[in-house]
C-alpha cells in the first residue's frame, strides 16, 4: 500500500514538475516537444505524436517521438478519418482506427492513448502515445492524465498565441524597414527609439548612429514652413486634442538638412501613443520626401503664371489692333488693314495653338494616351514644309535640309508629327540668340526612321535634360525668361512620338548648342 501511495506522489511531483517547465516556455516547437516527451514517459510509451488543429478545422501532425518523419502525410490523411469517427462518437470506429494507426506504425504496437487538448472549451489538438503492451488504466490514472493533457493544452495556446505575436511583430517590423516613406518611434521625451532604411536614405544618417540620439540632434530644419513638434508639445500637445479641437495627428512641413549637409523637403506626421494610464508612451513619426510635390507645385505655379502672361499678349494684341481698325475718326486704306488683319490673324493663331497646347496635355493625363488619325506620311516633305513656314520668323538662323533622296513613307498623325516638328525648329530658332545654322536631318534605318534637329545655341545642363520632357518644365535662365513658351512643346512632342511607337532624346552641351531626334518605326 505504501509502494502504491509512493507511486502516486512521484508521479503527480513528476506532473507538476513538467507542467511548470510547460508553462513557462512560449516557444511552440519546445512545447510540444516536452509535453509529447512527458507524455511518453507518464504512459510508459515508446512513440507518440501530437497533431494541431489549424485555420481550416484539420489536424496536422506538429511533433512526433519515435516516429519516422516520412509517416506525417500518410499519418495527416488518417487523422482526418479519425476526427470524423471521434465527431460521431462512435467509439468503436474510433477504436479500431487507433488500432490501424498503430499498426501501420509498427506491428509491434499494441495500445494507444489518444487525450485531446481543448483551451476555453474549444479543441485545439490531439495528443496520442502508442506503446508495445497492453496495461490497463484506472480513472485515477485518466484523471491525472487529463489534468496533464489540459495543462499542455495551455501550454500550447500560450504558444501559439505567442508564435502569432512573434509573427505579427516580425511583419510589422518589415513593414516598417521597407515602406518608401520613412518611419520613426519617439519615446516620451523625444529620444529616437527606431529609425527605418528610408529615414536612412531620406537624412544620411544610420540607424545605428541615430538611435538614443535626441530628435532635435537628428532632424535639423534648415527651414520650417509648418507646425513644430517642441512648440506644440509646450502648448499642451497631444492631450489638448478634444479638448480645444485640434486634431491628434501632428503636421509639420519643410526643408531637412541632412547629415551630408544637402536639403530635402519632407512632411512629417506624428502621432501619440498613450499607455493604459493615459500618458503619452511614444510618438510615431511618419515622414514622407515632398521635394518631387514641391517642384511640381512650383512649376504648376510657374505654368500658371506663364499661361497667363502668354494668354494676355495675344489677347491685347488682338483688342488693341481690332479697337484701332475700329475707330470713326481715321479712314484706313486697304494696305493698313491687311496689315493689321494679318497681325489679328496671327496672334489669333498663337492663341489657338496655346489652347490647344492645353487642351492635349489635359487629355493626354486625364486618358493616359492620346488618339491618333494615321495616314501615310513623308516626313522628308513635311520638314519642307516647316522649314519654310518658320524661315519667314527669322534671318539669323538658316534652316538647312538635309534628306537623303526617296526618303520613305511611314505611318502616322501628319498634324500631329507636324507639332512635334515645329516645336523643336521653333525651340532650336529660340534658344540660339545668336543665330547659326539650324540643320533637320532625316536617317533612314532600314525599320525605322529617324529625324533629328541641331542647332548652335545655348545648350543645355545635365540636370535639364532629365528633365527638358516634364510637362510645365522650363530651362531656368535669363533667355528662358525671355522667350516665350509654357513648358508643355517638348512634353507633348514625347506623347506625341511614344504615342507613334518611338522614342525622342536630346544631346547637349552648354554653349555649343543642342541635337533633338526622335525615331518611328515605319510599320
Amino acid at each position: 500500500m505504501l509502494a502504491i501511495l509512493d507511486y502516486r506522489v512521484r508521479q503527480r511531483d513528476f506532473l507538476l514538475e513538467i507542467s511548470r517547465a510547460i508553462t513557462a516556455r512560449l516557444n511552440l516547437n519546445e512545447v510540444l516537444r516536452l509535453v509529447l516527451n512527458a507524455s511518453a514517459i507518464m504512459l510508459t510509451g515508446q512513440s507518440g505524436l501530437i497533431a494541431l488543429r489549424d485555420e481550416t478545422g484539420d489536424y496536422q501532425v506538429r511533433a512526433v517521438t519515435g516516429i519516422d518523419p516520412e509517416h506525417i502525410p500518410e499519418l495527416n490523411s488518417q487523422l482526418r478519418v479519425l476526427i470524423e469517427s471521434a465527431t460521431a462518437r462512435d467509439t468503436e470506429e474510433l477504436n479500431s482506427r487507433l488500432r490501424g494507426m498503430a499498426q501501420a506504425l509498427d506491428p509491434r504496437l499494441k495500445q494507444t492513448f489518444a487525450l485531446p487538448l481543448s483551451f476555453g472549451g474549444e479543441a485545439t489538438g490531439l495528443l496520442i502515445v502508442f506503446r508495445d503492451f497492453q496495461g490497463g488504466a484506472t480513472p485515477d490514472d485518466i484523471q491525472v492524465l487529463q489534468s496533464f493533457a489540459d495543462q499542455a493544452a495551455i501550454a500550447v495556446h500560450n504558444a501559439q498565441l505567442y508564435e502569432r505575436i512573434s509573427l505579427e511583430r516580425k511583419q510589422l517590423g518589415a513593414i516598417v524597414q521597407h515602406s518608401a516613406d520613412g518611419v520613426m518611434i519617439l519615446d516620451a521625451t523625444l529620444r529616437i527609439l527606431s529609425f527605418n532604411r528610408a529615414l536612412e536614405r531620406m537624412t544620411a544618417w544610420s540607424a545605428d548612429d541615430a538611435i538614443g540620439k535626441p530628435l532635435d540632434e537628428v532632424l535639423v530644419f534648415a527651414r520650417l514652413d509648418r507646425g513644430d513638434l517642441q512648440a506644440a508639445i509646450d502648448e499642451g500637445w497631444p492631450y489638448y486634442g478634444e479638448a480645444v479641437g485640434h486634431d491628434e495627428i501632428l503636421y509639420t512641413e519643410g526643408d531637412l538638412l541632412r547629415l551630408d549637409g544637402l536639403t530635402v523637403s519632407v512632411g512629417i506626421r506624428y502621432a501619440p501613443l498613450f499607455s493604459g494610464e493615459g500618458k503619452l508612451a511614444n510618438i510615431i513619426a511618419n515622414v514622407r520626401d515632398i521635394t518631387n510635390f514641391r517642384q511640381a507645385q512650383e512649376m504648376q505655379n510657374v505654368f500658371i503664371s506663364t499661361v497667363s502672361h502668354e494668354l494676355k499678349t495675344p489677347v491685347a494684341l488682338i483688342k488693341g489692333y481690332a479697337a484701332t481698325l475700329r475707330r470713326d475718326d481715321v479712314t484706313w486704306d486697304e494696305s493698313f488693314v491687311r496689315e493689321y488683319s494679318g497681325v489679328i490673324e496671327e496672334e489669333a493663331d498663337r492663341l489657338t495653338e496655346l489652347i490647344e497646347n492645353l487642351l492635349t496635355a489635359s487629355r493626354i493625363q486625364a486618358e493616359r494616351g492620346l488618339q491618333l488619325n494615321i495616314g501615310e506620311v513623308r516626313l522628308d516633305e513635311l520638314a519642307a514644309r516647316c522649314a519654310e513656314r518658320l524661315q519667314t520668323q527669322t534671318e539669323r538662323h538658316p534652316l538647312v535640309l538635309d534628306f537623303p533622296p526617296d526618303f520613305p513613307y511611314i505611318p502616322g498623325d501628319e498634324v500631329r508629327l507636324r507639332q512635334v516638328l515645329e516645336n523643336l525648329i521653333s525651340n532650336a530658332i529660340k534658344y540660339s540668340p545668336d543665330g547659326g545654322d539650324i540643320i533637320i536631318e532625316g536617317r533612314d534605318n532600314g525599320d525605322s526612321v529617324t529625324i533629328i534637329v541641331r542647332d548652335q545655341g545655348v545648350g543645355l545642363i545635365e540636370t535639364d535634360m532629365e528633365r527638358i520632357f516634364d510637362r510645365f518644365f522650363r530651362v531656368d535662365g535669363a533667355l528662358s525668361r525671355k522667350t516665350q513658351g509654357t513648358g508643355l512643346g517638348l512634353y507633348l512632342a514625347k506623347a506625341i512620338v511614344e504615342a507613334h511607337g518611338g522614342a525622342i532624346s536630346v544631346e547637349s552641351t552648354p554653349t555649343k548648342g543642342s541635337t533633338f531626334q526622335f525615331r518611328l518605326p515605319k510599320s
